[in-house]
């Protein structure tokens, strides 16, 4: 992991406004459960409307927790004023994601100027038991924000 460089004090607070913002995780359910330095945590609730065919959580809410997690564990570690962009991610779904709530933790595995490497981890809980489902790589890009 690389060594945790915090460039803006109140990154928490521009974490938690930024998610508060996004519509998707809105409209998931998703809680913000956990910001750290370079790490973050995610996780949504069963719902039937979160499913595949199967009453598995669908891939897509899987993959967008994943992914959120690991945008924002990157803008964690980013100056003042900037925000991060998926530029590529890989997913690898290792097991049926299932149980009464998905989570997902992100961790910065490489901090850069422009470009943060992330990997995220996904976990379906059924009875306090988390079960890996899901891993993930991400490549961030840093922007500024619009003035």
């Amino acid at each position: 992991m690389t060594q945790i460089t915090v460039r803006n004090p109140d990154f928490e607070t521009v974490v938690r406004g930024s998610f508060a913002r996004q519509g998707l995780m809105s409209h998931l359910g998703a809680a913000l459960t956990a910001v750290g330095p370079g790490a973050v945590e995610i996780e949504v609730a069963y719902r039937p409307q979160l499913t595949q065919q199967h009453g598995f959580f669908h891939a897509a809410v899987t993959t967008a927790i994943v992914d959120t997690v690991c945008g924002y564990s990157a803008l964690t570690l980013m100056p003042a004023g900037s925000e991060v962009l998926t530029v590529e991610l890989k997913i690898n779904l290792i097991a049926p994601a299932e149980g009464e709530r998905l989570f997902a933790r992100g961790r910065v595995i490489r901090s850069g100027r422009t470009i943060t490497v992330c990997q995220g981890d996904a976990y379906g809980v059924r009875g306090g038991v988390q079960t890996h489902c899901a891993t993930m790589t991400t490549t961030m890009m840093r922007v500024d924000q619009p003035a």
